[in-house]
């Protein structure tokens, strides 16, 4: 969420960042600078009201010691009518700041300055990438078929338990998921992230904080009954452990890494671009947050960025790294890097990870704070990333390693997975 004072004292700036993001309700800057204006009015009208009940206080006690009970009384009258007018001035500026909250969170955070123009996939900026793609002799199945050949996977099956986006993994495909979980996390702990365990649901507080609702409503499944939420990514619970923490300095940065099962309503669009693993429903990752001082946030974003770069290579995949341009950018970030690997069997990229800064927007929903050296309290910044995500990074592996003896398995992968590849089912 932005900060009252920062479109108030950067009006037209705000107004040209948001252009970037191609944000197009502009007539809320100034709905919620109005709204301001009201609730800043009325809280002055609140303490003169609060003032004028301590004066009187002091008077009607000073005339009762001295023995003027007529005058007393008289000003209890006063004091009757000013409590009622602060009653009144109390509603209204209840009022006020509930619609000055409900216009705030309409508005996305304000792009970096580095984020490049423009509306769709095709104008992301490419940082860098892994090199020349890899040819493969003959025809390279598509993940699905390999699947089906090595009985990996059961899409079909998981339709039937539940519905489409839904698979069952089996056997070798099991064992390749929880290799790839395990190899994550040990590698984010070698590298100073602590690992938790969250919840899986979420209450909407939770999702309020990291900018889920209300922008990503829609794409959440919702338990009614008990008003949770189920995950679309362990960040949620993950970042929410700080909320209405008041942090020291030298505690920053926290680093916090999760494995979770999490869960997306929306699977995009129809076709070939939902086909095996593509998109799903339901689908494993592993994430990584960081809470850290404001002035070292984007030397920590690039430290991440390096991180999930490195973890790719050591998977041995082809990849390349992408700076979103604004309007591909989601509702709270302030720059994102999305990673992706080439699919040999589809010929085409595909993301596996997303690394942002989010700056102060999730940490003023939160309220996470920090004392600086000034004692004053400031708020964090908040960054996460996939590390990774693994349909599409098991949907890169099977094609690329693909072989007449089998699938082989990366070599930093095999202590985890037992192999050094994958078999032919008998």
């Amino acid at each position: 969420m932005l900060q009252v004072q920062v479109i108030r004292q950067n009006r037209e700036e705000v107004i040209r960042r948001l252009r970037v993001k191609n944000f197009k309700n502009l007539e809320l800057v100034d709905e919620v600078l109005s709204l301001d204006e009201d609730r800043k009015r009325l809280t002055q009208q609140y303490d003169e009201g609060r003032a004028t009940l301590n004066r009187l206080s002091d008077q009607i006690s000073t005339l009762f010691k001295a023995g003027q009970k007529a005058l007393g009384e008289e000003k209890k009258g006063e004091t009757t009518t000013v409590k009622q007018t602060l009653g009144e001035v109390t509603e209204a500026l209840q009022v006020a700041e509930a619609r000055l909250q409900e216009s705030l969170v309409l508005l996305p955070n304000l792009p970096h300055a580095s984020v490049p123009p423009g509306n769709t996939p095709g104008d992301n900026e490419l940082v860098r990438d892994s090199g020349t793609l890899p040819v493969i002799s003959g025809t390279p199945l598509p993940h699905w078929e390999i699947a089906r050949i090595y009985q990996l996977i059961d899409f079909d099956l998981g339709a039937r338990i539940t519905g489409s986006g839904f698979p069952v993994y089996r056997d070798q495909g099991a064992r390749l998921q929880w290799a790839l979980i395990r190899f994550f996390l040990e590698f984010n702990r070698s590298r100073g992230y602590m690992e938790y365990m969250p919840p899986l649901l979420v209450n909407p507080a939770t999702a309020f904080g990291t900018g889920q609702l209300p922008d990503k409503e829609s794409q959440m499944y919702f338990v009614e009954g008990d008003q949770f939420y189920l995950i679309p990514t362990a960040e949620l619970p993950l970042t929410n452990i700080y909320r209405d923490a008041n942090l020291k300095a030298e505690e920053l940065p926290i680093r916090m890494t999760a494995y979770s099962p999490c869960f997306r309503r929306e699977a995009g669009s129809y076709g070939k671009d939902v086909k095996g693993l593509n998109r799903l429903h339901q689908f494993e990752k592993v994430e990584i947050v960081q809470i850290t001082h404001p002035d070292q946030s984007y030397e920590a974003l690039e430290g991440m960025v390096r991180h999930v770069e490195e973890l790719i290579g050591l998977l041995g995949l082809p990849y390349r790294i992408l700076r979103l341009c604004g309007g591909d950018m989601s509702f709270a970030s302030a720059l994102t890097y999305d990673f992706e690997v080439w699919s040999v069997g589809q010929q085409k990229w595909l993301e596996v990870s997303s690394v942002s800064n989010f700056e102060t927007f999730q940490s003023n929903r939160m309220k996470i704070r920090f004392r600086d050296t000034d004692s004053r309290p400031r708020l964090v910044h908040t960054l996460n990333g996939s590390s990774l995500a693994l349909p599409r990074i098991v949907a890169s592996l099977l094609e690329l390693n693909q072989g007449p003896e089998g699938i082989r398995i990366p070599g930093p992968l095999q202590p985890f997975f037992g192999n050094d590849r994958i078999s032919p089912v008998p």
